[in-house]
């Protein structure tokens, strides 16, 4: 790539931007003063030869590299949006208005790929910013403005067989995306996919047309003795609790309600026979404290328990956009005037938090050592035996470059004698 060099020095460098005033990048290598980064920055943003397509090249290497060595025989791509708020940045004139006047800012569509053994985030390979003039997105070619959400889907799987990732994905989505005609679609198209559906979705089971929430009501019972054997116990938010996995065979032969822009339509289809996975979580006291209602048309050589794991690792996506906000890069304050330049910086920052997960998963003795010093750096408070979550890694790491970066002109005795001279003088005459 013709900016890779730069591009690696501008996601080392972007760990400084965890910190809520900086705005931009706070040094460059070889740059000695902040002003000449800023500078940096902007000629790279503006620079019309980095193209997003090209700058997200090194995350999906990356996760392409991950996968390569991975026992797992396919590999989870999961989508979500989020909404970078910026409704009192006047200097930005590309907002996209979601629902109200007030509900500005742009409109984040994701695909992260997930390890389907452990769970691990392995790196987005697809990036879709919708703003007021548009889709930008890391995909080669055009993206139509989508009427919802869920209609951008149907082309990120079609992208993804080009992605050449050796192995065969399962696209999930959490309830947005429980829809009929998609569902359709999707199948059609030979896409597998895992969603999340609502429980007042009708479908017919045995014959019978009866909604999720009352086909759950009835196979209540079942749940004491579910088919993949004993419930096992294991560490759940809410303390040590079962994960209870139920599934039957279900049929959607209702007509798709499609949303156009002129309203809804009704759109009969083919009927689509789907596995209704239903995994529950209950606590020592027998209280159940979450339900999923799961639709799949993944194959029966995955065992229902396997596939509710899976959507239990859909959370990963949710990290990664949070991480991109307030618990790590901070977004919502960072000064780009357009969307292409905010989008470009979105995929530097997704490259620095891909390698916080890297260190989160090296196990060496050195890398947790590193952790170590990373937690006290950051000053969060985490459990005494638990480990270093991500946030606090990222947090760790762009104060200790800053501190790497000051030893590069200053020398740690000539601070540490400032320090003992000067602070104590500072408070004796407070």
């Amino acid at each position: 790539m013709r900016h890779q060099g730069r591009f690696r020095s501008l996601v080392s460098e972007h760990l400084h931007s965890v910190n809520r005033a900086v705005n931009g990048l706070s040094a460059l290598s070889g740059t000695a003063q902040p002003m000449a980064a800023t500078k940096a920055m902007y000629r790279f943003l503006a620079n019309e030869a980095t193209i997003l397509p090209a700058l997200i090249e090194p995350a999906q290497e990356a996760v392409r590299d991950a996968l390569a060595r991975s026992a797992t025989p396919i590999a989870l791509a999961v989508h979500d949006w989020c909404m970078f708020s910026f409704r009192t940045h006047t200097a930005k004139k590309d907002l996209f208005q979601r629902t109200h006047a007030q509900d500005l800012g742009y409109d984040l569509g994701s695909c992260l790929i997930v390890d389907a053994n452990s769970g691990r985030p392995l790196g987005p390979m697809e990036l879709r910013l919708r703003t007021a003039d548009g889709v930008l997105t890391t995909r080669p070619g055009e993206v139509l403005e989508p009427v919802a959400h869920i209609d951008e889907l149907l082309g990120t799987m079609n992208d993804s067989r080009r992605w050449n990732l050796g192995k065969p994905l399962v696209h999930i989505v959490d309830r947005e995306a429980d829809s009929v005609g998609h569902y359709r679609a999707w199948d059609r198209a030979g896409h597998q996919f895992l969603v999340r559906a609502k429980d007042d979705r009708v479908v017919r089971w045995k014959g019978e047309a009866i909604s999720l929430k009352a086909l759950q009501k009835r196979l209540e019972p079942e749940f004491a003795d579910p088919p993949d054997g004993p419930a096992s116990v294991t560490k759940t938010k809410f303390g040590p609790a079962k994960v209870q996995v139920l599934e039957v065979e279900i049929v959607l032969d209702r007509p798709a309600k499609t949303r156009t822009a002129e309203g809804r339509v009704e759109t009969p289809g083919t009927p689509l026979t789907l596995r209704l996975i239903l995994t529950q979580v209950v606590t020592s006291d027998g209280e159940v404290r979450a339900r999923w209602l799961l639709l799949t048309n993944v194959g029966a050589e995955y065992k229902a328990a396997e596939v509710a794991r899976w959507y239990a690792w859909r959370w990963r996506i949710e990290s990664y956009h949070k991480l991109l906000k307030t618990a790590g890069m901070n977004a919502e304050e960072w000064q780009q005037e357009c969307g292409e330049a905010f989008a470009k910086r979105l995929v530097i920052a997704s490259m620095a938090c891909l390698l916080i997960w890297h260190l989160q998963e090296d196990g060496s003795e050195e890398a947790e050592r590193l952790k170590k010093i990373l937690q006290r750096l950051s000053g969060r408070q985490k459990k005494h035996k638990g480990p270093a979550t991500a946030p606090a890694l990222l947090a760790g790491l762009e104060r200790l470059l800053a501190v790497l970066n000051l030893l590069e002109t200053e020398k740690m005795e000539d601070i540490v004698d400032l320090v003992r001279k000067v602070l104590p003088r500072l408070v004796n005459s407070s």
